[in-house]
């Protein structure tokens, strides 16, 4: 299905809800900031093979690997949300906005999915609500990240830089590291101050930039800023003069999970994943943790009931010079970024904010 005003086209996939592409409709290069891994993988002379996660796909219930008996109960990695053939509700223009609203079953937790996607007249940003509901009698914790991906060719080496709001982070824990194609080149299980992380080799790594020698994969996790009422997180090609970014509510999903992945290709993808965890692991492992930095690992799902969640979306052109993003946030209708350094402002129209 495609979305579309005057300003932008977002393609949603029926099998998984995945937000496949989005293009500013006045852009010759058609320039989709999405990660399309189908495409990659063709272009790599490998299969070009749609498995229902591509650029924007959601991980609900669950984030991250199952465990045996999940596995053998035909639980998949990730959620079922991301794999489900989705109905159509509503497919309509309401006013200056273009609305679709999709459902689907999710068979094996007994959950309802829904998701409701807006674009108004004129406006650069996607509206986006989301609709969790228990079809079961009793209270559950569950498991809800939105996995967000930027890919090359507009995620570019030495270019494309990532911006959060928060500042205390963690770099993913894991048992030893692991060489290959990609090697990691982060310290395991270490407290760090964004964006500079610590390295294997003792040497500081900036997380906002993407490498320029490609060869390596990355995991890490930032806790929003609980001063905060909402968190954003941004991709940004200075050269290009494009952003695209996300600004959601830190009570829903209070980490960001940093995942890259930068193979010597140069076929790479970034993840902005904001989540109601810090990092994709398994159910008991999420639920049975202690909570990181005194933020909670799982959100409630009360019996009978439903949740939901709300973000926007945004792709659009910046001004010249602007490099950084030091702040997002929303007011009267709009959306402000803000390079403070290069003293670079972009304002948005965002009339129905969050």
């Amino acid at each position: 299905m495609v979305l579309s005003n005057d300003k932008l086209e977002l393609t949603v996939t029926l099998l998984g809800a995945s937000f496949a592409k989005l293009l500013l409709r006045d852009d010759a290069e058609a320039l989709n900031p999405l990660w399309e891994p189908a495409r990659m993988s063709r272009e790599s002379g490998g299969r070009a093979e749609f498995r229902g996660s591509t650029g924007h796909f959601v991980c609900v219930d669950g984030f991250g690997p199952v465990s045996a008996e999940e596995r053998a109960a035909g639980l998949p990695g990730h959620g079922e949300a991301h794999l489900q053939k989705y109905e159509t509700r509503r497919s309509a223009v309401e006013g200056r906005a273009a609305v679709l609203t999709i459902e689907a079953l999710l068979p094996i937790v007994q959950e309802k999915f829904a998701r409701t996607m807006r674009l108004v007249e004129g406006e650069t940003v996607v509206y986006v609500e989301s609709r969790l509901e228990n079809l079961m009698g009793f209270d559950r914790p569950v498991n809800w990240a939105e996995h967000a991906t930027v890919g090359s060719p507009f995620l570019e080496s030495g270019a494309t830089v990532v911006d959060v709001s928060g500042a205390r982070s963690m770099t993913r824990p894991y048992p030893k590291a692991r060489g290959g194609a990609s090697e990691r080149r982060l310290a395991s299980g270490r407290e760090f101050t964004w964006p500079m992380a610590p390295g294997l080799d003792g040497k500081p790594v900036d997380l906002r930039q993407t490498p320029r020698q490609p060869h390596y994969l990355d995991h890490a996790t930032t806790l929003v800023d609980t001063a905060s009422k909402y968190g954003w997180t941004t991709a940004l090609h200075p050269g290009k003069r494009l952003i695209v970014g996300y600004v959601f509510r830190r009570e829903e999903f209070p980490w960001v999970q940093y995942w890259g992945n930068f193979p010597p290709t140069g076929k790479m993808s970034r993840g902005l994943e904001f989540s109601t965890q810090p990092f994709d692991v398994p159910r008991r492992e999420a639920i049975g943790a202690l909570p990181l930095f005194g933020a909670p690992t799982y959100r409630w799902l009360p019996a009978k009931s439903a949740i939901e969640t709300r973000f926007l979306l945004f792709y659009a052109r910046t001004p010249e010079g602007m490099s950084k993003v030091d702040d997002v946030r929303l007011e009267n209708g709009k959306l402000i970024v803000e390079d403070r350094a290069a003293a670079k402002t972009l304002t948005l129209a965002a009339s129905l904010g969050l």
